[in-house]
């Protein structure tokens, strides 16, 4: 079968290459799965330059985000059966409960080989079943992008009907954040340097929208739009260039979940924080638990993941390259 190996750490994306490997067989308690769709995340941009806790591991599998078909099952195996069609969990450890160390050990195309291969064997445990409305393209975004915004919204900001909510451009986790929080009937607030991406996000539910190119100090109008009050909840995927300012768009006692750094890291004054008493919390993607309760939601509402664009298994460095020019509305797809 086929595989994509970080063959060339040193060759950043042009060290991505496909090798020809055995066919794993499924043991007791695990699942064979034939993968038919991928999805990026920043992480794996950052995983093959290196900017991601090191270098990356030679011979590494990346991508965490996938969705398939149940081919085979090991002795003992009974949550899934031949044909079932399934996404694996980000952290194959991580089945419920809160955070541990031990739980992020056990990471997607990171720790552990990542799903960027024709057939991946994985503990029943670590798999969730697919919303049937889903194609396996659409539910290959889900594994890290989404749950991680339900996480930020439903775990940490407690989001209800009638909150605002501030997302930030129009990234995977982003677009996720807006739908589910459109989903729980709060009021959201969006920012890009883009009006065309801002006018796509009204179409999802965006309540208004903020271009942060014509409006650099933004949180002055997120107060405006709020009436001096200030936002609920931000997810904050920006870093050290968005953070102050997302202290400063959060009302009195808001929160904010930590999500990215894509602006880069710095030292953050807590001063702010103190008068304010906001609430910062970081966000690791979330739980098998979590995943299974989005699902749930997602079926419910029939909700759909926004896809930029599909590339074809052997046209995978392309999905990076167009992941790194910035320039996508929603997930990055690899069609196997």
């Amino acid at each position: 079968m086929r595989q994509i190996r970080i063959a060339r750490p040193d060759a950043v994306i042009d060290g991505l290459d496909v090798v020809e490997v055995e066919k794993p067989v499924p043991g007791p308690g695990q699942v064979l799965v034939r993968m038919r769709a991928a999805s990026l995340n920043y992480r794996d941009l950052m995983t093959v330059k290196g900017t991601y806790g090191g270098p990356p591991r030679r011979g590494l599998v990346p991508l965490s985000d996938g969705a398939g078909e149940v081919e085979a099952v090991g002795p003992g195996t009974t949550l899934f059966k031949a044909g079932d069609r399934v996404c694996p969990i980000f952290c194959q450890s991580w089945l419920g409960g809160g955070l541990t160390e031990a739980n992020t050990a056990g990471a997607l195309g990171g720790t552990l080989d990542g799903v960027l291969s024709d057939s991946v064997v994985l503990h029943e445990t670590g798999l969730v079943s697919i919303p049937e409305h889903l194609s396996f393209e659409e539910a290959a975004t889900l594994p890290c992008a989404a749950v991680t915004a339900w996480h930020s919204l439903r775990h940490v900001g407690d989001v209800t009907a009638g909150d605002t909510v501030l997302v930030q451009g129009t990234g995977g986790v982003s677009i996720f954040a807006l739908q589910f929080a459109a989903m729980m009937g709060a009021r959201v607030i969006g920012t890009s340097s883009s009006d065309e991406k801002l006018e796509r996000a009204r179409g999802l539910g965006l309540d208004a929208a903020i271009n942060y190119r014509t409006m650099p100090e933004w949180q002055d109008e997120v107060l405006r739009l709020t009436g001096g009050l200030g936002v609920d909840h931000v997810v904050e995927v920006g870093g050290a260039g968005t953070l102050a300012r997302s202290i400063r768009a959060a009302r009195v006692g808001g929160s904010i979940g930590i999500i990215g750094v894509l602006t880069g890291r710095s030292e953050v004054d807590p001063t702010a924080i103190l008068f304010r008493r906001v609430g910062l919390r970081g966000v690791y993607v979330g739980s098998r638990e979590m995943f299974e309760a989005m699902n749930r939601a997602i079926a419910l509402h029939g909700m759909r993941p926004v896809i930029d664009s599909t590339f074809p298994f052997e046209r995978a460095r392309d999905a990076w390259r167009h992941l790194e020019g910035a320039t996508h509305f929603g997930k990055v797809v690899i069609r196997f």
